[in-house]
């Protein structure tokens, strides 16, 4: 076995990850396949960036970086980016929203996920995660809290908190990317419009660049706990913490960046089909 195939085994193998890889990517796979029979067809691009979505998700949390973000700060925060930006928002320009009900079984559906969606309890908990005000809020209140030091320490050193903290930064990013991707109309109900989407966007900016810089510029090392599980290559801690500030600071960012220009397309779209849309005056 090649050095480079091991590194691609699982370090510690979890069932979770690979359930929700496996279903993902499999029920979008089911999905896009019917959708390209149906008369409603999904493009190849939006199917390479789902994937590959999924596909970095997996790398990040089930191969040997994940031992290396446990052992390097500026690794923690790549993984972190894959689990909070990048990944998820690959997914969302799939489409999921017009895929993934044609990829789950309409038994499953009708008996489990049509009642469950219902339910008041799920409703009102949507409702409020998609709120505008709420859902910037926990985006960005996730980084900070699991970047507070004690909070960090403590949750670097016990699995079932690291794993909640993933798991957590995951899950946030795919209801958030939800509500800032969806390219359907923004007169539909309960749907940011896209000038608040430019506006949440635009706002989780400033408090990334503040942390990012806090940890690039600071003096003394932040996060001694990679200091007690020993840290994979000889760099000092402060650069390493140096680099982990930058790829929190910049390639986060320009996620924001590459956001907005996505919203003004959608805008700008809708726009153009509500005006064809509408009567000639005579």
């Amino acid at each position: 076995m090649t050095p480079f195939i091991h590194y691609l085994l699982p370090w510690e193998f979890s069932h979770a990850v690979a359930l929700f890889c496996l279903l993902a990517g499999g029920l979008y796979l089911r999905g896009w396949w019917r959708c390209r029979h149906s008369g409603q067809p999904v493009g190849y691009w939006p199917l390479l960036s789902y994937m590959t979505g999924v596909i970095i998700i997996y790398l990040v949390m089930q191969t040997w970086f994940d031992y290396l973000s446990q052992h390097m700060l500026w690794i923690h925060r790549l993984q972190h980016l894959v689990l909070h930006h990048l990944g998820p928002f690959l997914m969302m320009l799939g489409a999921p929203w017009k895929v993934l009900p044609q990829g789950v079984p309409k038994k499953f559906t009708a008996a489990v996920l049509a009642p469950l969606w219902r339910s008041t309890p799920v409703r009102f908990l949507y409702t409020l995660l998609q709120n505008a005000l709420v859902a910037p809020l926990l985006f960005v209140g996730l980084i900070y809290f699991w970047l507070l030091p004690d909070i960090h320490f403590t949750a670097m050193l016990s699995a079932g908190r690291y794993q909640l903290m993933n798991w957590s930064m995951l899950l946030d990013a795919l209801l958030f990317w939800w509500l800032i991707l969806d390219p359907r109309p923004r007169h539909a109900a309960g749907r940011a419009g896209y000038g608040a989407r430019i506006i949440i966007l635009v706002l989780i900016v400033p408090p990334q660049i503040l942390i990012g810089a806090h940890m690039a510029l600071a003096k003394v090392s932040l996060y001694p706990v990679y200091n007690v599980c020993g840290r994979a290559w000889p760099i000092s801690p402060l650069v390493d913490q140096q680099i982990a500030g930058l790829v929190t600071w910049i390639p986060a960012s320009m996620m924001s960046v590459i956001g907005v220009l996505l919203v003004l397309r959608y805008w700008i779209t809708d726009d153009r089909e509500v005006a064809a849309a509408a009567p000639v005056a005579t």
